[in-house]
C-alpha cells in the first residue's frame, strides 16, 4: 500500500546507521544460507522463501524511483493534470500506476473514493469527476505512448450504480438531493489488454432503470477478465472441502463482443 508523502510504503527506509550497501551483503548472506538449506534438504519451501526475499529487495530498492516523478517530462505532468503534483492525489496515483507497469508489477489498484452522493450531487459530483477524467484519459495515452496498453488490462469500475432518479426530491431545499444505490444497470469501461476499442456494449431501457440488451453480470466480467489474461475461468479449479471451486462460481460468459 502506498500512502502519501515522504514514506510512500512503510518500515522500507534502512534504519539509520545501515548504508545500502551493507544491506545488500546482509541479503545475499542470508540468501546463502538458505541456498545451502536447498542444497541439503531440497524443498519448495526453500525455493519459495529464497524467491521471496529476492522479490522483497528488488521491491525495496525499486519504490524510491518509482514514486519520484521530478523525472518526468513537462509535457507528461501537465498531461495528467495540476494535481499530479500533490502527493496522494488520484493524478500522482494514475502516473505512479504507469511507472509500476513499466517496472513489470502486475497488479495496480488505484482508488478513489467519495461518490456516494445520497445528498448534494450537484456541487459534488463535478469535483470528483473533474478528480479522475483528466488522468484516468491521461494513463491510457501515456501506457500507449510506452508502449504498454497492449499488455495491460485497464479497468474502471466501481461496486454499483446510481439511480436515475432523485433521492430526496428533484426540487429539494436549494437542490440538495442526490441519488440512491443501484445495482440494476451501471456501467464501467476498460480498455487495453485485448480489449475492443472505441465501442459501447449493452444498453438500458429508455428510463436507465434496467438493462434492457447485452446485460453483463458480476460472473461474465470475471469470466472475460481472466480470458484476457490468458486463464480459462472453467478450468481454473481449485479443491476446498471436498469439492472444486472456481473464481466465477457455476456461471459467467465470456463478453466475445468487446474482444479485439
Amino acid at each position: 500500500q502506498f500512502l502519501p508523502g515522504k514514506d510512500p510504503v512503510l518500515f522500507l527506509n534502512n534504519p539509520a546507521g545501515l548504508s545500502a550497501d551493507l544491506h545488500q551483503k546482509m541479503v545475499e548472506k542470508m540468501l546463502a544460507v538458505q541456498q545451502e538449506e536447498l542444497r541439503v534438504r531440497g524443498e519448495e519451501a526453500i525455493q519459495s522463501r529464497i524467491k521471496q526475499m529476492e522479490m522483497a529487495f528488488r521491491m525495496q530498492t525499486a519504490v524510491p524511483e518509482v514514486t519520484d516523478i521530478s523525472t518526468e517530462s513537462k509535457a507528461t505532468l501537465e498531461r495528467y493534470g495540476k494535481a499530479v503534483k500533490r502527493p496522494g492525489s488520484f493524478a500522482r496515483n494514475c502516473l505512479i500506476a504507469r511507472k509500476l507497469c513499466a517496472q513489470g508489477v502486475r497488479f495496480i489498484q488505484l482508488f478513489h473514493p467519495g461518490w456516494d452522493h445520497h445528498t448534494g450531487i450537484n456541487s459534488r459530483y463535478p469535483k470528483v469527476s473533474s478528480d479522475v477524467d483528466q488522468p484516468a484519459a491521461a494513463l491510457l495515452q501515456d501506457l500507449e505512448d510506452n508502449g504498454l496498453l497492449e499488455e495491460t488490462l485497464v479497468m474502471f469500475v466501481s461496486e454499483f450504480g446510481r439511480t436515475s432518479y432523485a433521492q430526496g426530491g428533484a426540487s429539494g431545499k436549494g437542490g440538495d438531493y442526490g441519488r440512491e444505490h443501484h445495482r440494476d444497470a451501471f456501467s464501467f469501461w476498460v480498455a487495453g489488454g485485448g480489449v475492443k476499442p472505441g465501442i459501447s456494449y449493452g444498453e438500458t431501457d429508455d428510463f436507465g432503470f434496467d438493462v434492457a440488451e447485452g446485460k453483463v453480470t458480476a460472473n461474465d466480467f470475471h469470466a472475460t477478465m481472466l480470458h484476457l489474461l490468458g486463464i480459462d475461468h472453467e478450468r481454473f479449479t481449485y479443491r476446498f472441502q471436498g469439492r472444486d471451486y472456481r473464481l466465477t462460481n457455476v456461471a459467467g460468459n465470456v463478453v466475445n463482443p468487446i474482444l479485439a
